[in-house]
């Protein structure tokens, strides 16, 4: 079954991470299509802005539970007194047993060893459970990280990684498919330009040649941000600039300077490597910027800087 089942669907705005016509991306679709109206606990893995909570969403959407509450729980921040109170009767206001829903532990790598104790114990039977003790029949987790290599770690306990991980789910990232952007770009563009109310900009065959170079560390909410800044600012030029000298630190040409010093290529890659640092701890803390500053130790006032200098507008704001 391809994507074309799912797009035959009725979907949110921001379902639109569901479309590819590459293989990896329809072979996911169709593993999605299968296991929806199932049970089955669901582990979705991806790097920052692949989509992991989309697709939380579009399972739960499509799953037999869907006139029921999707519960969502941030793992990232919680100890285990905090643990236990997100799974509070208020976590699902409507939620009965006669009518269970879903429950979307999100960042579940980022739960420390003594919380990832209190969930399992909340686990006995493979079903996760609420305040009130009702059953939730369907329970999916968002991983940043490869858990199996977590486990080797010691950083993520064995029992908890089995019982969660029913069904993988692997998002690719952008960077690995890229014939995916072109679609991407257009539905982001007509988007915005409906929320915004403006005019769809004009893509030349360059700036999309410019668009399928980049790497795109951000995924596609990256991809998203650069397309909803071209439709702010009417025209593409500017957006492209910024991302690349984000990036690069230099102006964008199409053939590449024939010699480059070796301080420059480390000043780039330094560069690069900051701003990749950067996403991942504020993605981490669902882009507080206190906590993502104490985790990268550096101030606050600096780490302000480092995003206005990187050019890191909120990739998760929409």
């Amino acid at each position: 079954m391809s994507v074309h089942s799912i797009r035959a669907i009725e979907l949110p705005a921001d379902d639109g991470f569901v479309f590819g016509q590459g293989k990896a991306m329809e072979a996911l679709n169709a593993t999605v299509m299968e296991i929806a109206r199932t049970d089955i606990p669901v582990l979705i893995l991806g790097e920052s802005g692949t989509g992991k909570g989309i697709y939380a969403r579009l399972l739960h959407r499509l799953s037999r539970f869907c006139d029921a509450p999707m519960g969502e729980v941030s793992c990232s921040v919680l100890d285990p007194s905090q643990l236990l109170e997100q799974f509070s009767d208020r976590l699902l206001p409507h939620h009965t047993p006669s009518h269970p829903g879903t429950l979307f532990l999100d960042s579940v790598d980022e739960l420390d060893l003594a919380c990832q104790r209190v969930l399992l114990s909340m686990l006995p039977d493979g079903q996760a459970r609420n305040g009130s003790g009702s059953p939730v029949r369907r329970l999916i987790c968002s991983s940043g990280r490869n858990l199996e290599e977590e486990v080797e770690a010691g950083r993520f306990r064995k029992e908890l990684y089995f019982r969660i991980n029913g069904v993988s789910l692997r998002l690719p990232s952008l960077r690995d498919r890229k014939e995916d952007i072109p679609a991407l770009v257009d539905f982001f563009l007509a988007k915005y330009a409906t929320l915004l109310n403006r005019e769809i900009p004009a893509l030349d065959a360059v700036s999309m040649e410019q668009l399928l170079a980049h790497d795109w560390p951000g995924n596609i909410r990256e991809l998203e941000n650069v397309a909803r800044k071209m439709v702010a600012l009417g025209e593409s030029k500017t957006a492209l600039e910024e991302l690349r000298t984000a990036l690069h630190g230099e102006t964008y040409t199409k053939t590449a300077p024939r010699v480059s010093s070796l301080k420059t290529a480390a000043r780039a890659a330094l560069r690069r490597t900051e701003r990749e640092l950067i996403l991942k701890a504020l993605e981490r803390t669902h882009w507080n910027r206190k906590r993502a500053a104490q985790e990268l130790q550096i101030s606050y006032k600096s780490l302000l800087l480092k995003i206005k200098q990187a050019g890191l507008e909120r990739l998760d704001s929409e």
